[in-house]
Parts: structure tokens; sequence; C-alpha cells
């Protein structure tokens, strides 16, 4: 099965690899056409099971490490042992090459971090919960090496131009303490009374910045709402989930 993804135009290591698949190539049937790796959303196993030895097939790892994702901000240290189970958890890093780590997402973000010579990665969910609940800076702290040697990309998500958000949302944000000019971009008042325009991805580059990153915070500029080769749940709410993956070469 022909698999089409999406990856960062960065210049790390090239013992990094990264790489969000898209709906393109798997045996997933209707709602979950095509390419659905995610168990937990109604799709028949068979097909999931297949996508994801399809998936394990074009990467250079001999597993990928699965989460049950709780919209947290737990992170797990991944290793060819912990792979073999499927933790509670919303990152993953790992320094052991040959390991995938991997976050399903369609519409919350795929955070990627990485040691820039090639030393470690990991990876985050990071949806609205988990961005204010400190997901990214779990990731950053228990990785261990100085803030300064990393850098991040943020894979595709909903973008703020679209992603409509409550009072309960707009005020869990406002707990964060943002800076005026940043709580103006990242929640802006949506022409249905009550609601919010949400930039979770301005918000994700402001926190990657402030846990110190020396490198670049980049991101995919792929919106999951607008563009069709990627699940959504805002836009079909029953529908598959692509996996953002990140592993290292040895």
């Amino acid at each position: 099965m022909k698999t089409d993804w999406i990856r960062p135009t960065w210049k790390l290591s090239p013992r990094i690899q990264v790489a969000t698949t898209t709906c393109t190539g798997g045996l997933s049937a209707g709602r979950y056409a095509h390419f659905n790796l995610a168990e937990h959303v109604g799709d028949e196993p068979e097909a999931v099971r297949a996508n994801r030895v399809s998936l394990l097939d074009t990467i250079d790892c001999e597993r990928i490490q699965w989460l049950e994702q709780v919209h947290g901000s737990h992170i797990v240290r991944a290793s060819m042992a912990s792979a073999r189970k499927v933790p509670e958890a919303d990152g993953a890093w790992t320094n052991s090459p040959g390991i995938g780590l991997a976050v399903l997402t369609a519409d919350c973000l795929p955070v990627v971090v990485c040691e820039e010579s090639g030393t470690m990665v990991g990876i985050a969910h990071a949806g609205w919960r988990g961005l204010v609940t400190g997901v990214l800076q779990n990731l950053v702290e228990q990785m261990p090496t100085e803030s300064s040697c990393l850098s991040g990309w943020i894979g595709p998500g909903i973008g703020g131009a679209v992603y409509e958000v409550g009072e309960d949302v707009a005020q869990a944000v406002a707990t964060l303490g943002l800076a005026a000019d940043l709580q103006t971009q990242v929640m802006r008042p949506s022409i249905a009374p009550g609601k919010y325009l949400f930039d979770m991805e301005a918000l994700a580059v402001s926190i990657l910045k402030g846990c110190g990153l020396g490198g670049v915070a980049a991101v995919s500029d792929c919106c999951t709402y607008g563009d069709k080769r990627f699940y959504s749940y805002r836009r079909d709410g029953t529908t598959g989930r692509m996996a953002t993956l990140v592993w290292l070469l040895p």
C-alpha cells in the first residue's frame, strides 16, 4: 500500500526521521477511508491492524510505541520493552534507534522535539487540554539534555481561522497568563456570541520558545479541517486518525 507523508523541511541530523501520514493508501472504508491508524474510533479492527503493519513496513523501525492518549500531560520513556505495551500517556521520548514514537491526531497538534545532533527524539499529542496542563513543558523537561540543544516541529492540526471554542476553553487558556499581544493572537472573538477562534499552533510555538529551545520551532502550515488529505474530527465527527512519527536511524 502506498503511503503519503508530510515531512518537516528542517535540516537536522540525518538520523532524525519525522513524518505524518495522510488518509491515502490504506484498507479502511467508509468514514474511515483509507489509512486510519486508530483502534478506538469504530473502524474494523482487521483494517486497522493491516494499516499499522503497512506503516511499520515503510519505516526503518523494529517497533512503534503507541500510546493510550487521554488529553493529559504524562510522558513516558520509550524502549523496545515499553513498545510491547500501550501505556496511558500523551507523549514519549527515546534515545534508542529502531523505535518509532507515534501520536494519533485528527485536529489536535502532533508536536515533535528533537536533539539536533540526533541523540534523542520526543513527541507529544497536544490538544487544548494538553497545552494548558503542560504536556510540551513536561516533554522538554524529561528529555535529558539542555533545552538549547532541542528543535521542534508542529505537524498538521486544526487552524486558528476555523477552530471555534467556547468560554470554558478561553478561560482555561487565560489561566496561562499570556502576554496581552500573545493572548490576542491565540484567542480571538468569533462572530458567534460567547465563541472564540483559538490558534493552538501559535500557543504551541510560544510554549516551545518559552521552554528555551535553541533551534527552530517550525510548523507544517497544514490545517486538518480545510485539507481533505487529513482526518478532522471537528469537520467530520466519526472519522479516522493520522499518525505522526519520529524515530532515530542507527
